[in-house]
């Protein structure tokens, strides 16, 4: 090969590599809402929602299936956990994931302290 074509075919590894990684790069997303000036504590709360990524082979699984809103589903029912709150301080995030048949199911668990 001629040292033209290793040149091309180093230029367009590296443009497609560049492409995915830039493609499954995002930002910071904040999950909790700024806190009010005053607030009580309430205790610890926890919740848990979960979606499925599937259908076809393993590595295809391309299909959401509720997976999309599990981070503000789990974030409300933490809230929803301890009666009276209406937000949470220092949360954390936790991901899980498990295979099924056709899928993966992909659990994320939001835990803080609830607020009033």
């Amino acid at each position: 090969m001629s040292s033209m074509k290793v040149i091309i075919a180093r230029a367009i590894l590296a443009v497609v590599t560049g492409t995915f990684l830039v493609g499954c790069a995002s930002g910071f997303t904040t999950v909790a809402p700024t806190p009010p000036q005053q607030y009580s504590r309430l205790g610890k709360a926890t919740g848990t929602a979960c979606g499925s990524m599937g259908v076809l082979a393993t590595a295809f699984y391309f299909i959401p299936m509720g997976a999309n809103n599990r981070v503000e589903n789990a974030y409300n029912n933490a809230v929803a956990s301890v009666p009276g709150a209406t937000a949470l301080l220092d949360v954390t995030i936790k991901e899980d994931w498990y295979w099924w048949l056709i899928g993966t199911a992909r659990c994320v668990t939001v835990s803080g302290e609830a607020i009033k």
